[in-house]
């Protein structure tokens, strides 16, 4: 079965790549650019139609999305009739939040005849299961993790986040359409006066998908940049879904991790 990438920016999509059993094609988005990859296709929006039919006539019968999109600056004056036709859907969905755009997105492809697959479908060694990876957990970020799961399930719920921060109970940061670096540096720097005591806990950042997200799109992403921020911000640890967050360069964060004194955590 022959593949595409439909990558964004970042490191995932070459990292997704080289752990595929087949070199997939690349495409992406105009403006979007994936780090450490060559892109062999790339597309506009506004072509959307045409580009679904270069797909096919490439072979492809399978595609993969990975990497970070913001939406696009349409212009109208590139739209071809077919896409055109497709307009007032997209802009439905987009304006409904960005779970609706993805699962509009998805059967758009779907209805050209592709399957859409999922990382854990093509890389589940990149989803780690549970487990305490690296450090100590203490009951007090076994309670600050439960309460930060607890709050990103209610963003989630409305379409705004899959991460917050919570030390010692007292939520310091949720995350929001900036992302989860703005979250960290948005704690990092808050003043003293604004934090708990951090001898009695220094708190978890935590990271989940969105209740009822589709799985095969979208899935949070953490690396060791996530674990450098997390230090960075005076807290005593990351903490992320099991099977349900992506970890580019798992070793890497574990070493990172212990280096920084910090736990690292696939939270049942």
């Amino acid at each position: 079965m022959k593949t595409a990438l439909i990558a964004g920016r970042g490191a995932l999509p070459a990292a997704l790549a080289s752990a595929m059993p087949h070199k997939p094609l690349v495409t992406a988005m105009e403006g979007h650019a994936p780090d450490g990859i060559v892109v062999d296709l790339s597309f506009r929006v506004e072509r959307l139609v045409p580009f679904l039919r270069a797909l096919e006539r490439e072979g492809v019968q399978e595609v993969v999305f990975a990497g970070a999109v913001t939406r696009p600056r349409l212009d109208p004056a590139l739209l071809d009739a077919d896409t055109a036709s497709l307009l007032p859907r997209l802009m439905q969905a987009m304006a409904a939040g960005d779970d609706a755009t993805l699962r509009v997105v998805i059967a758009l492809f779907e209805e050209f005849g592709f399957t859409v697959a999922g990382v854990e479908a093509v890389a589940p060694a990149l989803l780690p299961g549970p487990g305490v990876l690296v450090g100590t957990i203490t009951e007090q970020d076994r309670a600050d993790a439960l309460r930060a799961a607890e709050i990103v399930q209610a963003l989630g719920a409305v379409d705004v986040g899959q991460g917050a921060v919570v030390v010692q109970g007292l939520c310091l940061g949720v995350e929001a359409l900036p992302g989860t670096d703005a979250m960290l540096e948005a704690v990092a720097g808050l003043k003293p006066g604004l934090r708990p005591d951090p001898a009695r806990g220094r708190g978890v950042a935590f990271k989940a998908q969105k209740p009822g997200q589709d799985r095969r799109i979208d899935l949070p992403t953490l690396g060791p940049d996530s674990v450098r921020a997390v230090a960075a911000a005076g807290l005593g640890g990351l903490a992320f879904q099991a099977g349900g967050v992506i970890c580019l360069d798992l070793a890497g964060m574990q070493r990172l991790a212990g280096e920084l004194g910090l736990f690292l955590w696939a939270r049942e």
